[in-house]
Parts: structure tokens; sequence; C-alpha cells
């Protein structure tokens, strides 16, 4: 009976772990490519939606009003003054932008999807700042893991019951991204 029990919780233990380390197809297209923070790494969301072959349209400042037929938005965290600069942009102008992009989401029922693709050369005040307000909003997270060291991800994921996936380079999350979109067959 103890080693019965032993079994099953061993068996239960490694289906959670799967569900959580595994990708989930819950996302539609087409998808609305942004960035929270000005990021470079926003064009890299753009090529590996493209390798994806999805339905995607890229605007680093994008607004309420490209949301119109959009059914996924794929945030791309991690703050650049240089971006920020170039972009016209201050961090309250930028954190507003991004407020009322989640609020309309929330009323459009459109899902977030967040990834953090600069690695821990992406981190610091600045982006933990934007990782701590609009993380929690997310439905799912792909995290290069040396942005993560700190567990930050982890943490706002857990609390939240969000689903987190951590790859190693970006180039790695180009899979996960990819099964996270509902085939279109």
């Amino acid at each position: 009976m103890a080693a019965l029990l032993v079994f099953s919780l061993l068996i239960i233990e490694a289906f959670t772990q799967g569900k959580k380390e595994g990708v989930l197809s819950i996302f539609e297209q087409p998808i609305l490519i942004t960035s929270a923070g000005q990021n470079a790494e926003v064009h890299l969301a753009s090529v590996l939606a493209k390798r994806a072959e999805l339905t995607s349209t890229l605007s680093k400042n994008a607004t309420v009003k490209d949301l119109e037929n959009i059914k996924t938005i794929v945030v791309v965290i991690g703050t650049s003054l240089k971006g920020l600069g170039a972009a016209g942009l201050d961090m309250a102008q930028e954190k507003e932008r991004i407020n009322l992009l989640v609020e309309e989401a929330h009323k459009k029922n459109i899902p977030l999807l967040f990834l953090h693709l600069g690695g821990e050369a992406r981190r610091g005040k600045l982006s933990d700042e934007f990782i701590n307000t609009f993380l929690p909003h997310a439905k799912m997270v792909i995290v290069v893991k040396s942005g993560n060291k700190d567990g930050l991800f982890n943490k706002i994921c857990d609390k939240h019951d969000i689903h987190l996936i951590e790859v190693e380079r970006t180039v790695n999350a180009l899979e996960p991204f990819k099964q996270a979109f509902i085939s279109k067959e």
C-alpha cells in the first residue's frame, strides 16, 4: 500500500512538473508584437514569429488602436534607455502606453504572452519595474534563463498562476513560442 502511494505521488509530481515546464497551445493568431521598454529584442520576437510561420504585426509603440482584429499580444519586456530616447518617450509615458494596452486587452479578452529575450543584460531597476508591474497580466511567459537568475519571473508566475517556460538562449525560444499558438489547421 505504501509503495502504491509513493508511486502515485511520483506520477503526480512528474505530471505537474511536465505541465509547468511544457508548452500549452493556448494562443491564437493574428499577433501584435510590441515592446515594454523600447528594447531591441522586440525585433528578435518578430523574427521568431516569422520563423514560426505565425501571422504577426510588429509595432514597438503599439496603442489600443492597433488591437483591431488581434487575437494575442506578445509583449517583449525589458527597458532600453537608448530605445526610449529614440522613441521620444520617458519611463512614465512608456508605462502609461503599456498600461492602456493591458487594460484594453483585458476588456477585449485578448491574452498576453510575455517574452524576456535579453537575458541578464536586459535586467535592472527599470526593467524590473516593468516586470513587476505588467508580468502579472500574462497568460504565459517565455524567458531566457540568464534573465531569471534571481528567480523574479518564477516568483511572479507562481504567485499569479502564470505558465513559465525558461530557455537557455534566445534561439531556443522558437519552438515553445511556435507551440504556444493553436495550429490554424
